[in-house]
């Protein structure tokens, strides 16, 4: 090689050298994000989860065959006493939303806990009480007793666009307080649950969301709560880079109606809707395949009443796009019951517009208002009168609803959690909150009883035991 050469790849490598070295700075000037003190300031304000439920061993006995099937879960719960206890514990993230102990997580971290407990940051734990739950948005509104404490502030959801820089801090796999970053992939996403609703627009990301991210903050650039993480798509049980976050707007309404009567409701149109695919459009009259195809109409329901019908297409309600038939839920869902509001509709070929009074879909917790049992009294629960809606879906003829269940009590350590209908206290009939409350006075102590009530339509037996 030639000096000349040698000399000219000497100055082209310290030309390369000098490039890696300004490379991050170039980068940071062209706008990609720094993360460190968004992370530093908010993670004091996010909480590990650990929950416990209680189980026992499965070991086998023998059955009697004489015993009425009503009362043979109490004699082999009798069986089971005497076997030993095993615990199931979990974990999931959270974050604070209020100086006075309010937590906002997922339904499906807590859900059949018989113990809660929270982490923060700075190592100090809490035992925390549910508040309420939807189950269909998958949230779950939690309290510590405690003051002061660092919390965190929603964004709007609404603003976001494909492509935002996006943080989630939780606790992926037990790891505590862990950070990671992605962008937004996609906005609106349905994703059905197992009951075929579909209420939640979710946010979709690339950001890695892992077993124990479960509701923990996704965070904006400017360290604003715009979603809840909730959900991932994995073949391997890790990230994939597809997770899913509830909205802002979503959860806002949630923890609003949470904290005021323990319960959620949405609006409701009581239709079936499809998707319009280019067959359907053309033989419909339309020029291309969008909108909520109405496939039937419930003749008692808000829809039926406000003059739509099977065959309609809804291209737009509430000034809210209906592109396909999975942004109906979400526009009517966050439509204030009994709200008037404009649906454009295809009929026969032409576009009309229809005013429609929205419904009222209750939530789990479908009561009226009622007299409330004291959090201190002997079971634990706090119930109020099953409405009726739900006493038609589940077929009841009586029985309370579990507004609240004390941490610790014989409600708790009976599996009972809010939502849950009670029928059956001893061997009496609950119609009532006043004959729940006769029945409980009338209840001997320290004898284990039998309690039967509904979770999701379906009868549970279980055994209590309540206290002098």
């Amino acid at each position: 090689m030639t000096r000349r050469k040698a000399s000219s790849l000497k100055h082209f490598q310290s030309y390369f050298y000098m490039v890696l070295l300004l490379l991050p700075a170039a980068l940071q000037a062209r706008g990609l994000p720094e993360f460190t003190d968004l992370i530093e300031e908010r993670s004091p304000a996010v909480v590990k989860i650990n929950t416990v439920e209680k189980a026992r061993s499965r070991r086998s006995a023998p059955q009697r065959q004489d015993i009425p099937e009503i009362f043979r879960h109490l004699f082999e719960q009798r069986q089971r006493q005497q076997q030993p206890q095993r615990q199931a514990r979990s974990m999931g993230s959270g974050f604070i939303i209020s100086e006075d102990g309010y937590l906002l997580t997922n339904n499906h971290v807590i859900d059949g806990a018989d113990e809660i407990s929270v982490s923060l940051l700075d190592h100090r734990e809490f035992d925390a009480e549910v508040i309420g739950v939807d189950e269909r948005s998958d949230l779950a509104l939690l309290k510590i007793e405690a003051k002061d404490l660092p919390y965190l502030s929603f964004g709007d959801s609404d603003d976001l666009k494909v492509g935002q820089w996006v943080l989630a801090i939780g606790s992926p796999f037990g790891l505590d307080f862990t950070a990671s970053q992605g962008i937004v992939s996609a906005i609106g996403r349905s994703i059905p649950t197992e009951n075929n609703e579909n209420y939640v627009p979710f946010i979709q990301t690339d950001v890695a969301i892992n077993p124990g991210n479960s509701g923990g903050p996704l965070f904006n650039l400017a360290g604003e709560v715009i979603g809840i993480n909730s959900q991932i798509f994995t073949r391997s049980g890790g990230s994939n880079g597809l997770s899913f976050a509830i909205p802002s707007t979503v959860a806002k309404e949630v923890v609003r109606q949470l904290r005021e009567k323990g319960r959620v409701d949405r609006g409701w149109l009581g239709v079936a809707i499809q998707d319009v695919d280019s067959d359907l459009a053309a033989s419909l009259g339309m020029s291309k395949p969008v909108g909520a195809l109405i496939s039937q109409i419930d003749p008692k329901g808000p829809a039926a009443e406000s003059g739509l019908r099977a065959g309609d297409v809804i291209t737009k309600f509430n000034g809210y796009e209906i592109n396909t038939s999975g942004d109906l839920p979400h526009a009517v869902g966050r439509t204030q019951p009994g709200n008037q509001v404009d649906a454009k509709v295809m009929r026969e070929g032409k576009e009309i517009t229809l005013e429609v009074t929205v419904g009222s879909l209750g939530g789990e917790n479908d009561q009226v208002a009622g007299t409330r049992a004291n959090m201190g009294g002997r079971l634990g629960v706090e119930v109020e009168e099953v409405g009726d809606r739900l006493r038609r879906a589940w077929n009841l003829d009586g029985g309370v609803i579990i507004k609240r269940v004390r941490p610790d009590s014989p409600a708790a350590k009976a599996g009972l959690r809010p939502g849950m209908v009670i029928v059956q206290m001893g061997f009496k009939a609950v119609k009532d909150v006043e004959g729940f409350h006769s029945i409980m006075s009338e209840l001997p102590a320290k004898e284990l009883l039998p309690i039967r009530f509904f979770v999701n339509g379906r009868p549970v037996f279980r055994s209590f035991s309540l206290p002098e």
